[in-house]
């Protein structure tokens, strides 16, 4: 199933979409995507999988220290697509969140195939502006594979629906400025979606500062779909698989709640 498709049922069945984000290689790859799949179980309809980087300026410290941690532990971009597997094996679609100086070296074309090959839905790219996205466009549409742009505060209106054109899947909103993980969601997000649903119909995914099942469950009142990822890495490191499944849980009652 393509995020698309999934987002399409979570939206007949009157509720917002919950995707959840993990990086591949924390603590190690085989615990990473049991805790993915932990994260498919227990009602995440959507799965981030972090690629780690050595200079993820997005990211806030919890994530930061955790793909610090799987770089040190031998974690590669090939890794990834092991991941793509197992998310994809639980019946969840699998999209890659990273940065793109990892895409680039590795080869657009390339990565594209082998993640289409391994059964994932999609990239997402933090710091990739569409109009210099060419050859991943062309890649994503040989492989028809999703392509998620971000948008912001600062995005004008002529941004939001060139961005939003652009991606596939998803518009992924980001909630605040700064990095993840830091303050939580604000009354801005709200003005955000209702700016972006003014110039386009593509699902729109709020994410950056949600940790809670009831902060979820006021964002699924006026999003299609909420992003959580600081929250589960430090689920993750604080109490393993089981720890990640129980808040997966917890947040996907307050989506539903929402």
């Amino acid at each position: 199933m393509s995020t698309a498709e999934r987002l399409a049922a979570t939206r007949a069945e009157g509720r917002a979409a919950l995707i959840g984000y993990l990086p591949v290689g924390f603590p190690d790859v085989d615990t990473s995507v049991s805790a993915m799949r932990a994260m498919v179980e227990s009602g995440v309809d959507v799965v981030e999988i972090g690629l780690p980087y050595s200079d993820p300026l997005m990211d806030g410290p919890v994530i930061q220290r955790a793909t610090q941690a799987a770089l040190d532990g031998g974690a590669r971009t090939t890794d990834c697509f092991v991941a793509v597997r197992g998310v994809a094996e639980a019946g969840a679609p699998a999209l890659v969140m990273t940065y793109w100086n990892l895409i680039d070296r590795y080869g657009v074309e390339r990565f594209a195939g082998d993640l289409a090959e391994a059964g994932g839905s999609g990239l997402i790219t933090p710091d990739l502006l569409p109009d210099e996205a060419g050859e991943w466009l062309a890649a994503s549409d040989k492989h028809d594979l999703d392509r998620v742009f971000l948008v912001a505060q600062t995005s004008t209106p002529q941004r939001l629906a060139s961005t939003a054109g652009f991606s596939r899947g998803f518009l992924y909103v980001a909630s605040l400025m700064g990095v993840t993980g830091v303050r939580s969601v604000g009354a801005e997000a709200e003005d955000l979606v209702a700016r972006c649903r003014a110039v386009t119909d593509i699902p729109l995914c709020v994410g950056l500062g949600v940790r809670t099942a009831q902060q979820a469950a006021d964002i699924a009142r006026y999003a299609d779909g909420v992003i959580v990822g600081t929250a589960f890495v430090q689920a993750l490191a604080d109490g393993g698989v089981d720890a990640v499944g129980a808040l997966a849980k917890e947040l996907a009652a307050g989506v539903r709640g929402g």
